[in-house]
């Protein structure tokens, strides 16, 4: 991100610096979609225009790119119909809901013009000139073609309108002034398209536009400034979110996505698992169920190929991945071996209620997607994602299947839970885990 003129900075300074914390993109993690000009359409699943079999090339283009671009998982309620809005974000600030984008005239998008969506997409600015909060990443966007725009518009205008009205944001003074959001775009929101890097391959540009545009990988993985917006010089690095952790996709091979195979980062976009890294889960699983999954093999070979040119990032001191930890090598699938000091609790529970399906040398037993081996989740001290999935289960349809991990928040209390995470990222992970009590009662609290 190039630097802002003084005047802008200080135009910035009118405003209290809590505004900017709105910047916040709530949504998932590392999407991705197809270049302007020559993406390919994915066969329509779930969500269809109202006569799929003779839509036009526009419409089926738009479907792909809608799918690339995730805009189902942010304007979808659980249970609601596609697209109608109502899902509430919440912050510390308050709570936000997803608008209504069918083309219901009334209460969606069905009286706005081309230019009203486009800038809505790019610039945050809705019809009448009205901010959109950032929870919308139009700062990604913002590099997003007029033509992949319009296809999308083409496609959510061919699905049935729904009447549903939007809800309204219950946002403290001052986050509910929307006008403050003009400061916080004159210095953040860099307005500009996708241009081609002549240093990169056909194949690289693609997956820049893939990772950075439609996809906004960035708004997830990269961590931000005191104002809440992405810090360029982190790209990709890895970064907390409502508490999630998204992790550093860099080409670091310590910290990163550096030792993975070509073979297996395609397979963690595509399917939601690699081998001998882990599984997707929470935000990262819904990327992978709503979007990822439907990317051609082209587009997701070019994404691949554009994480590995993004600079290196470091992480966090112990965080590293070890990919043959002593507790696991002297287990065997039934049992675990000899002087494992994970904690006594820990070890009881995951015995009776998890050692039946992630098997004690983490290889997993029926699925693939219970290996726990490699997984970056379990090689966190904080346990932040393992305490999530504990706490809430997993869910992901892909690829005609349905991955299933069942909510154990109910029946077991904060202790015994930090016990078993605990247990886990030192028989897994090779390391301490440093879990508390406090800390799933927060992640519980929190939802």
């Amino acid at each position: 991100m190039k630097t802002r003129p003084t005047l802008r900075i200080a135009l910035l300074g009118a405003v209290t610096l809590g505004v900017s914390t709105l910047a916040l993109h709530e949504t998932s993690i590392l999407r991705a979609s197809a270049h302007a000009q020559d993406a390919a359409p994915a066969p329509s699943q779930s969500v269809q225009p109202a006569s799929a079999a003779q839509a036009s090339p526009l419409v089926q283009r738009g479907e792909y790119l809608a799918r690339a671009a995730d805009c189902v998982a942010c304007h979808t309620a659980p249970g609601g119909k596609a697209y109608a809005g109502g899902l509430p974000f919440k912050l510390p600030f308050g709570t936000m809901y997803a608008t209504n984008i069918t083309a219901d005239r009334e209460t969606g998008i069905g009286s706005w013009s081309d230019d009203d969506f486009v800038n809505a997409v790019r610039k945050g600015v809705g019809k009448g000139g009205k901010h959109l909060y950032p929870s919308m990443p139009y700062t990604s966007y913002t590099a997003m073609s007029r033509d992949d725009a319009l296809a999308i518009k083409a496609y959510l205008f061919s699905l049935p309108a729904v009447r549903q009205p939007n809800r309204a944001n219950h946002l403290a003074f001052p986050f509910n002034q929307r006008w403050s959001m003009w400061f916080w775009n004159l210095v953040f929101l860099k307005d500009r398209r996708f241009q081609p890097d002549p240093a990169l391959s056909a194949e690289e540009n693609r997956g820049a536009y893939l990772a950075t545009a439609l996809g906004h990988c960035g708004e997830c993985h990269t961590p931000r400034n005191l104002a809440f917006a992405m810090k360029a010089n982190r790209q990709f690095a890895g970064a907390e979110l409502q508490g999630w952790r998204a992790w550093n996709i860099t080409p670091d091979k310590r910290f990163g996505v550096g030792g993975w195979s070509d073979a297996q980062l395609a397979d963690y976009l595509a399917a939601g698992h690699a081998n001998g890294r882990g599984s997707a889960a929470g935000p990262m699983g819904e990327a992978v169920e709503n979007s990822l999954q439907y990317l051609t093999p082209q587009d997701t070979a070019a994404l691949v190929a554009y994480l590995r040119k993004i600079p290196a990032q470091p992480g966090e001191a112990g965080t590293e991945v070890d990919l043959q930890p002593a507790p696991v090598l002297a287990s065997s699938a039934w049992a675990p071996g000899a002087g494992d000091t994970g904690g006594a609790l820990g070890k009881h529970i995951f015995e009776g209620a998890c050692a039946s399906c992630h098997q004690w040398n983490g290889q997993g037993q029926q699925t693939p997607y219970a290996a726990l081996l490699g997984s970056q989740a379990v090689n966190d001290p904080t346990g932040l994602n393992v305490v999530q999935v504990m706490l809430h289960g997993a869910h992901m349809r892909v690829r005609g299947q349905t991955v299933f991990m069942p909510v154990f928040g109910r029946g077991y209390s904060d202790g015994e839970l930090a016990a078993v995470a605990n247990y886990v990222v030192s028989h897994f992970g090779g390391k301490p885990g440093r879990v508390t009590p406090e800390a799933v009662a927060k992640a519980r609290t929190a939802g």
